[in-house]
């Protein structure tokens, strides 16, 4: 899926997937502004972390709308549907699929009616324990003579069945609910979500991913990343904290804790998730970029004569590396903004004309040029590999691969659709075996130590899980780990069938593999 801009690094050639984005969500309380339009701009801000489905969810106090459905927010919305979404409060959100497949029925923002309203909802993240909480549905189901759980869940996605869980209590207000349930959740989670008369936020006890609050001159908004407080004008107030639930209406803004906080924010999304333009922990993600560029220079310094970045992402770190080597910084290849995700897979014939739909070498500035390429990530290799190899046709004397994060070896739990293990070149190969992979005349990747040391947050505060292996939320075993664990009714039962009577399949090393590539054969039985 395309990202940033509009585009994926790692999605230079058609057919090539990079590390996929968790979410996107927002919400606004904010009665007499046209808050449909105020989500579908921050939704806009947000685009590069979901591009699968879009949908906005609005309650004017008595009865809540959702318009949802497949394709980026400018092709789901036009002034039409938004003009027809009226309300004080809305949430919206930006999908890409790490639980349940591409589908409608997995569009967000979910929506059930309850005892007391309506609820709809909106998560970034993963869950870890979506087999528990699959079991609670159905049991709560059977409790309360509801329809079987085939019929009551149309999605395959973990946030469908915590919506189902927050929609179960007839006897509390949901955010009593909230409170029952949050506690019960594992692995990484920020949340938007409604009733008829109230905007929640809620972000677990790790703070994996991250989620902002922002004031308006007559409302609040609660948003994935800041840069989409700035779009709608919204001021920045605080991050939601690891572990508490927020609540905002007509009274205020209100809180309380579900959960003891624990730090562990993403490690990636100070390399490539986030917008250059948002601030995390403090900290402007551009300016952390460019730091690790510098210590990527000052860790692997080489004689060149030019400085140029695999745009979009690239850039901060490139600029950071020629500061501190003093190399010139150019552009050196030029990236086509108009091109979004293609499902047109081209034939051999087609591939072997060097086909270059993203990014193009500019002849001039690198022919006859000694090129340090600045790029945030190696995931398979096949892009770097194309890179480099188109470089040297337009006359590059040497190319010197400089990453901006170290080798990623582990596969992410927890928002982040990365490749399964075997697919991460790091996991197998060198660095300069990674380097003879990829044809270039020398490789270096910057530190764990050097990057978190960029970031300008301690250690222990951060999930590396996909540098280091080091998962802060416990897993459960690998048959119960998968995109598409809940497809289906008959994929759910299954599912709680196998966590009862486990029978792994085996990958070509003869290691337990993981349900719909979701991870690593062997993520839990790494020495």
């Amino acid at each position: 899926m395309p990202r940033g801009d509009g585009l994926l690094n790692h999605d230079l050639m058609p057919g090539e997937k990079g590390p996929q984005d968790a979410c996107g969500v927002f919400g606004v309380w904010a009665p007499g502004e046209e808050v449909a339009k105020l989500s579908y701009f921050g939704l806009y801000a947000l685009q590069h972390r979901g591009q699968e489905s879009a949908g906005i969810a609005v309650s004017d106090g008595f009865h809540t709308v959702v318009y949802k459905d497949m394709g980026l927010v400018s092709q789901v919305f036009n002034e039409a549907s938004l003009e027809s979404l009226h309300g004080h409060i809305a949430i919206g959100h930006a999908r890409y699929s790490t639980t349940g497949a591409s589908i409608w029925e997995n569009a967000q923002p979910t929506f059930r009616a309850t005892a007391t309203g309506h609820l709809a909802l909106g998560h970034n993240g993963n869950l870890t324990n979506t087999h528990e909480l699959a079991r609670r549905v159905r049991e709560r189901a059977e409790a309360s003579g509801e329809l079987p759980l085939g019929d009551t869940l149309a999605s395959s996605s973990d946030t469908d069945l915590l919506t189902a869980l927050l929609a179960s209590h007839p006897d509390l207000s949901l955010e009593a609910a909230a409170m029952v349930e949050l506690p019960l959740l594992k692995g990484a989670f920020s949340l938007v979500f409604m009733d008829d008369s109230t905007l929640y936020a809620a972000r677990d006890p790790q703070g994996i991913r991250p989620l902002t609050i922002g004031k308006l001159e007559r409302g609040w908004v609660v948003a994935s990343e800041t840069a989409a407080l700035d779009i709608v004008g919204a001021s920045f107030v605080r991050e939601v904290e690891p572990g508490e639930l927020v609540a905002i209406d007509e009274n205020g803004l209100r809180t309380q804790r579900f959960a003891e906080a624990d730090p562990k924010g993403c490690l990636f999304e100070f390399v490539y998730l986030a917008r250059p333009d948002t601030t995390i922990s403090g900290h402007s993600i551009h300016a952390v970029r460019v730091e690790v560029g510098r210590q990527l220079a000052r860790e692997h310094p080489v004689i060149a004569d030019l400085v140029i970045p695999v745009p979009e992402s690239g850039t901060p770190a490139a600029v950071g590396y020629a500061q501190e080597s003093g190399i010139p910084f150019a552009q050196g290849l030029v990236k086509n903004a108009y091109v979004g995700r293609t499902f047109i897979q081209p034939s051999q014939t087609i591939r072997q004309l060097g086909i270059r739909l993203k990014l193009n070498p500019l002849r001039e500035i690198v022919q006859g040029k000694k090129l340090v390429v600045v790029d945030d990530s190696i995931v398979r290799g096949n892009t770097q590999r194309a890179i480099v190899r188109m470089l040297r046709e337009a006359g590059a004397l040497e190319v010197h691969v400089r990453i901006s994060s170290p080798p990623v070896k582990w596969p992410c739990f927890y928002g982040i659709d990365f490749a399964t293990r075997a697919e991460l070149v790091a996991s197998g190969l060198s660095v300069d075996e990674i380097r003879r992979s990829i044809s270039a005349d020398s490789l270096g990747y910057v530190s764990l130590d050097g990057l978190v040391a960029s970031t300008g947050v301690a250690m222990d505060r951060l999930c590396r899980a996909c540098f280091d292996g080091v998962y802060p939320v416990e897993l459960p075993e690998p048959e119960l780990l998968g995109k598409h664990l809940l497809e289906g009714i008959a994929g759910l039962e299954q599912g709680l069938r196998d966590a009862e009577n486990p029978t792994p399949t085996l990958d070509i090393d003869g290691l337990p593999t993981l349900l719909g590539g979701a991870g690593a054969s062997d993520a839990l039985t790494r020495p």
